[in-house]
């Protein structure tokens, strides 16, 4: 933590078109692209995430580095991952003392070798929309290391994230959250503070590890697949060939009811049944 250079940093509409134009890129749908050109927001976000001094923190997608600037002034230590080389090149040269750069895809990474051994870290972002469900679950499942994460996504992204049986939103990446980490929709964000502005409103979803459930994960996975691919199918049907309805019902769970209504408790059972 210390003093951080923000002279000119692209914290605004303008500024942010104007250095996109310098840097001859522009927003990537592909990518997921959505520059934060608020500051307030910025510094609300770091606030909510409770950063303090003492902490390592983890941005995927830095961007222009609307987020990471604020991040950098109050944390301990901050390692920004940026897929676009040209983004992460400007980041270095205004963040380089202060930020430690990582150029490439954050699902490909080494998480160990990258954050080291240590747990604790905090993970905060403006995630690419296209991919936020794929990060998330990621750095559930490959990064121990990240004890706690404050995302912001697309609203109806982190609603299905922290979504519970029942619920129209519920689903596969509900339940494998679940698994995981308890997870909360704690804000929304409008439109307007992005540019482009996206034609949907945002959320910052805050999702803090436990120790992960004592079954089987891939088979979890394996069974929410399957269960989820025909979600308004009985499971006695969804799940043929994998579970029987003797086993369903050893679970104590109706062969007559659907995957969406399944709690992560209950499917527990269900794989401790195979």
């Amino acid at each position: 933590m210390g003093e951080v250079d923000a002279s000119g940093f692209p914290l605004g509409r303008r500024a942010t078109r104007e250095q996109l134009g310098a840097l001859a890129r522009r927003p990537s749908k592909r990518l997921g692209q959505n520059f934060l050109v608020e500051p307030e927001v910025a510094r609300r976000i770091v606030s909510l995430a409770e950063v303090g001094s003492q902490d390592r923190v983890v941005e995927i997608g830095a961007g222009l580095g609307a987020l990471t600037v604020e991040l950098a002034r109050v944390a301990g230590l901050v390692v920004a991952i940026e897929l676009d080389p040209k983004l992460a090149d400007a980041l270095e040269a205004r963040l380089g003392q202060m930020v430690k750069i990582v150029r490439g895809d954050a699902t490909r990474v080494d998480w160990s070798e990258l954050l080291g051994p240590q747990p604790g870290w905090k993970l905060v972002a403006n995630l690419p929309y296209s991919r936020a469900t794929e990060m998330v679950l990621d750095v559930l499942e490959r990064a121990p290391q990240v004890a706690e994460m404050l995302v912001m996504v697309q609203a109806e992204v982190a609603e299905r994230l922290s979504a519970a049986p029942g619920s129209p939103l519920f689903g596969q990446a509900s339940v494998r959250v679940a698994y995981w980490a308890r997870s909360r929709v704690i804000a929304k964000i409008p439109p307007q503070v992005f540019h482009p502005r996206p034609k949907v409103q945002s959320a910052l979803v805050r999702i803090v590890r436990h120790e992960p459930s004592p079954f089987s994960y891939p088979r979890l996975v394996e069974l929410l697949r399957v269960g989820f691919q025909h979600r308004r199918k009985m499971l006695r049907v969804a799940l043929r060939g994998l579970v029987s309805e003797e086993q369903l019902r050893e679970a104590g769970i109706d062969p007559q009811r659907r995957a969406e209504t399944l709690g992560l408790e209950e499917w527990r059972r269900l794989v401790e049944c195979l």
